[in-house]
């Protein structure tokens, strides 16, 4: 693996540049030091496909052990994409690793779009570790040039030269078949959805939105349960289960403020966190603290072998509510008035409604939505 170092890099890595030269452009890497929120970053574009690869927060102990952090980060990366074990551990043992310098001025100005990037997409960034898989693959499917007045997709293109390298299908990973119920008392309304284990809660949000076609304008958290202990806790407290289960985790997202703590519920951030830590088991999915939208989500099959890099809606029935419609109580006003064509507001209410989304369960155009979203 020929990783070519900035000078600031190398200068950081006390190491001299080594000559190489006839390296597969698959396996070599171009790569720079910056700051973000002051600290290290360390930030790796693929020479054949423009791929990238964030390591942040980098201390001395860190560059002591930069081709371990390199090969963790690729590592985390790639099952993060749902590619397989297989394919991951041939590609980043393919050769030794060597450090040397920037080959030309094109491929530093492809770093450099990297490294500004990464600065625009900082909040996404996780604290607790060098490993950055979500913002790398973030950063991996923004339409790029390719240096000669085309367009590509970096992740896509990585795709296509992985299964071109290897020859066998590059995507396998453990998934999870979900029943996610929208808890509404006088409306049946459930998806069936498949999910890699391997993406984070944040992903997860991204497809619940889609499958019930929420507009994502609003707050979100994830609630955790013990199966085994029980608690009662107030019908109108967010933590609250129907089954009166004990909460004991609560995920956030990454732009809500943290305002009070409950020593017996652990708090995180949705994009630190992967699915496969906790499911399976019992969890809620709350969506808009105003209108206070609760879906109960259910773990029906656990799945070894997942073929595919994104999620896909097996199923589903009911339609979901209109955004900002006024909770259940507003909901049933807003069905009477839709429903009653002599109703003086009938005629505006379904403006409105058309103009928050509101459509019927097509499955069909969920799953190009999931598809479009996650590939």
């Amino acid at each position: 693996m020929l990783i070519q170092c900035t000078k600031k890099l190398l200068d950081e890595l006390k190491r001299k540049a080594i000559p190489l030269k006839g390296e597969n452009p698959l396996f070599c890497w171009h790569a720079n030091l910056i700051r973000v929120n002051r600290r290290k970053t360390a930030v790796f574009v693929n020479d054949k496909n423009r791929y990238v690869i964030v390591l942040y927060g980098l201390k001395v102990k860190d560059f002591k052990k930069f081709s371990d952090r390199i090969k963790k980060g690729m590592k985390y990366t790639f099952q993060a994409e749902c590619i397989n074990d297989e394919i991951i551990q041939a590609f980043i043992n393919y050769n030794n690793f060597v450090f040397t310098k920037t080959k030309n001025l094109s491929l530093v100005a492809k770093i450099n779009h990297a490294c500004k990037e990464t600065n625009y997409f900082q909040k996404l960034l996780n604290d607790n570790s060098p490993y950055q898989p979500a913002v790398s693959k973030k950063l991996s499917k923004r339409l790029v040039n390719d240096g000669s007045g085309d367009y590509l997709y970096p992740n896509k293109e990585m795709y296509k030269d992985l299964k071109e390298f290897f020859d066998i299908n590059i995507f396998g990973c453990r998934a999870v078949r979900l029943k996610i119920n929208l808890k509404l008392e006088k409306h049946n309304v459930w998806r069936k959805l498949i999910i890699p284990l391997n993406f984070f809660f944040t992903d997860l949000h991204k497809a619940l939105q889609i499958i019930f076609n929420w507009q994502n304008r609003h707050l979100h958290e994830f609630y955790i349960y013990d199966e085994k202990r029980t608690q009662e806790l107030s019908i109108n407290h967010p933590a609250y289960h129907h089954d009166n289960f004990k909460p004991i985790v609560n995920i956030l997202s990454p732009y809500e403020e943290i305002l009070e703590e409950d020593k017996d519920i652990n708090l995180f951030i949705e994009g630190e966190i992967k699915l496969s830590e906790y499911l399976p088991g019992k969890m809620k999915y709350n969506y808009d603290y105003g209108d206070n939208w609760q879906h109960y989500i259910k773990v029906e099959e656990l799945i070894d072998e997942y073929d595919k890099n994104y999620p896909i809606c097996l199923d589903g029935k009911g339609e979901t509510p209109p955004e900002d419609v006024g909770g259940e109580t507003g909901y049933e006003d807003f069905l009477n008035k839709i429903r009653n064509e002599d109703h003086p507001q009938h005629s505006n209410m379904l403006t409105w409604a058309k103009s928050q989304g509101l459509e019927r369960f097509d499955i069909e155009k969920i799953n190009k939505e999931l598809k479009k979203k996650f590939q």
